[in-house]
């Protein structure tokens, strides 16, 4: 690979990429550190990750000092509308003219595979994490972007197998027809039948909708005992809100949110997502490391983070602790160097970068709280369950990313 849009002289990347923390002089591109925040500030998604990522990101660039070795960072953003042209024409305008060394947020997983081929284009570095397709460190990995979160393959792995153990062994799946749901529903097929359960049924619903009447009656009618929603945000609540509404539940049948973050089950109340499993990165309540830096972002924001938001501080401390430490913001030397650093934090254990892009991390089954055991307005989750780092994520044998079969 060949980064041309920021070379550095041949000694100094060699001494960057060997000698990580020789605490050599800074050597940052235009004296400044820019980042890029890029996600849906308005639409379906804008709470999991929105304006409440971008003060997460700030929050990490205010504790990081607000420099890197002496450069100043600079932070600047933009709502991609949840459009895949929207998010790649933002990213290319950011290195035509704002010369952009990382780019960060990425949720709509259409936008995310459309802004990674910009980002490869110009041999920049991006960081995903907001995004579920499983794909983007798969079949559209590249050498110039990391998944830091989650994706869908962990979610069908703790979601779906708990489910099938517990009985649940037909399905019927309500999935949002793009990247994202076809790789939810993909990999929930796997972990169901693998585990002796059946896909009985799948409808695909345009993204957003606002209308699921008629997708509940079809799941109603499908005779399933797992009503299965691979989709997020808006869609997911409207989804549960309408099954409630229909009695889906009190027929008999049980929702398995495939992809629920913690401002769903806050908006939808414990009323109606009572006793839903689902699997999730990091919970603001989990341990005491993750509620000193839950109880700092409350008081800036007002709201508990998603593990969105909380990836994305990590992620961002991760990549300012590598620059200063590199002493370089150029992209391939940085990634390469990230790679090498664990990654343990206040959000991620036995975390690591491998080589197709993925930040392998342990992920959590919970369940939510009844009305009853709730003891505050955020107090919605039991975790159940540690899924181990080498369990969780697509093992590389499986891997279709030519950085790893190549």
């Amino acid at each position: 690979m060949t980064f041309n849009r920021k070379t550095l002289a041949s000694s100094i990347a060699l001494a960057a990429a060997t000698l990580m923390a020789s605490g050599a002089q800074a050597q940052m591109s235009d004296d400044e550190v820019r980042i890029g925040y890029l996600a849906d500030m308005s639409g379906t998604y804008r709470d999991l990750a929105g304006p409440g990522g971008l003060e997460a990101l700030e929050m990490a660039v205010e504790d990081f000092g607000g420099e890197v070795n002496g450069a100043p960072i600079e932070v600047f953003s933009a709502d991609d509308r949840n459009s895949a042209d929207v998010g790649a024409n933002t990213v290319r305008e950011w290195f035509d003219t704002r010369n952009v060394d990382l780019v960060a947020g990425l949720v709509a997983s259409s936008v995310t595979i459309a802004a990674t081929k910009v980002i490869e284009e110009n041999d920049g570095l991006g960081i995903v994490s907001g995004s579920a397709a499983s794909s983007i460190t798969n079949e559209h990995c590249t050498p110039n972007h990391i998944h830091w979160v989650y994706d869908t393959y962990p979610l069908a792995n703790g979601t779906a197998k708990a489910v099938v153990e517990q009985g649940g062994d037909t399905w019927f799946m309500l999935t949002a027809d793009y990247a994202f749901g076809h790789a939810l529903e993909g990999d929930v097929t796997k972990v169901v039948e693998e585990n002796g359960g059946e896909i009985v049924g799948t409808i695909r619903h345009p993204f957003p909708t606002s209308d699921f009447s008629s997708y509940i009656l079809q799941a109603q009618g499908s005779g399933a005992k797992i009503v299965g929603l691979a989709n997020a945000g808006a869609d997911t609540v409207n989804a549960i809100t309408t099954a409630s509404q229909f009695g889906l539940t009190q027929s008999g049948q049980q929702l398995a949110g495939l992809l629920i973050f913690l401002n769903d089950v806050h908006a939808m109340g414990l009323e109606d997502t009572q006793n839903l499993l689902l699997t999730t990165g990091w919970y603001w309540d989990m341990d005491d490391q993750a509620r000193e830096w839950a109880d700092r972002y409350f008081e800036r924001v007002g709201k508990r983070p998603t593990m969105v938001q909380a990836g994305i501080y990590s992620s961002t401390m991760h990549y300012l602790e590598t620059v200063a430490e590199a002493g370089t913001d150029d992209p391939e030397t940085v990634r390469a160097a990230m790679a090498e650093r664990p990654v343990e934090d206040f959000f991620s254990r036995n975390g690591y970068i491998r080589e197709d892009g993925r930040m392998v991390h342990d992920m959590y089954l919970a369940r939510v709280k009844t009305p009853e055991e709730s003891t505050g307005e955020w107090d919605l989750y039991e975790i159940l369950a540690t899924i181990p780092a080498e369990e969780a994520y697509r093992p590389l044998s499986e891997s279709q990313c030519d950085l790893v079969n190549n």
